[in-house]
């Protein structure tokens, strides 16, 4: 006997497992990083319905490529323990229904930039898209230089924002670019060294394959977060943001160059977690400061 509930519960089933395609999470990050972008290159006055706009767009077309990644990933994905109760791997979606939510998603939102916006911020969100989809997603079988790659369509919504209000790209927007792909570098460098048995299974290089002590991953984090204290100051350089910020970036930069210092002088799960932890907290905190510091004209 169907009940009325049961059409209800299978509804909101489908609707979850399209969410979930979205990795919301990722997603949320690119458009605050999009918006914050946008604010600083706006001087704090922004025009809100063009940074709804910005987000928006930045949102539907991140959400795509992140849909299709999971398609492109699907039989990689049931293998892994991380990922094997997505929806295409667990069975809960068709594959094609994922290619095809993916395609729709990608150009409504780079079509909508192009339309609300201009035509570069929409380019921005195009090329992000295809290097995680055509450069990333294949490399990570092939290189371990898959990492620094796929830094880069992460670190691009920065020139989104930067370019939805100055209409190019200039020395503020690369330097935002510059700090959110320094950023991802040890939060993914310690995420492959918690999930290498993982990776390991299904032939990921997100870690050097000849490293088996950490030793190796351990100094490039060091060396990552060394870059990142630096450039990390420069929008108070720039007249960007003011001493707030400048105090904020800095206790949060030497906070994370001890945590990987730890981490290089014996590589373990627990300071690789400690890594991992912190960076999820250092780029809303920076982001944060940025917003609460952004000079004013």
């Amino acid at each position: 006997m169907v009940t009325e509930a049961q059409p209800r519960r299978t509804l909101a089933n489908r609707a979850t497992s399209y969410y979930e395609l979205t990795k919301p999470g990722i997603a949320a990050f690119v458009t605050i990083l999009a918006g914050v972008s946008f604010f600083v290159a706006s001087q704090g006055q922004p025009d809100l319905f063009r940074l709804l706009n910005t987000m928006l767009g930045t949102a539907l077309a991140t959400a795509g490529a992140l849909a299709l990644n999971q398609y492109a990933e699907r039989d990689v994905d049931a293998r892994m323990d991380r990922t094997r109760a997505r929806p295409l791997p667990s069975g809960r979606m068709k594959p094609r229904e994922a290619l095809g939510f993916g395609a729709l998603l990608l150009a409504l939102g780079v079509g909508y930039l192009a339309g609300t916006v201009s035509w570069i911020p929409s380019l921005m969100a195009a090329l992000s898209a295809a290097g995680y989809l055509l450069v990333y997603t294949p490399l990570k079988s092939r290189s371990y230089m898959a990492t620094l790659v796929g830094a880069i369509p992460g670190a691009i919504p920065a020139l989104i924002g930067w370019t939805a209000v100055t209409g190019r790209i200039e020395l503020g927007g690369i330097v935002l670019f510059g700090i959110a792909f320094l950023w991802q570098l040890p939060h993914v460098l310690a995420l492959a060294w918690l999930l290498k048995e993982d990776y390991a299974r299904v032939g990921f290089f997100l870690t050097p394959p000849t490293d088996p002590s950490g030793g190796r991953i351990g100094r490039h984090m060091v060396y990552h977060s060394v870059s990142l204290l630096l450039l990390s100051g420069f929008p108070t350089l720039l007249g960007l943001s003011g001493a707030i910020y400048l105090a904020g970036a800095a206790v949060l930069g030497f906070t994370m160059l001890g945590l990987t210092g730890a981490a290089a002088a014996d590589m373990n799960q627990a300071r690789a977690r400690r890594v991992f932890l912190f960076s999820l907290l250092y780029q809303p905190l920076l982001m944060g400061l940025l917003l609460l510091d952004t000079a004013r004209p």
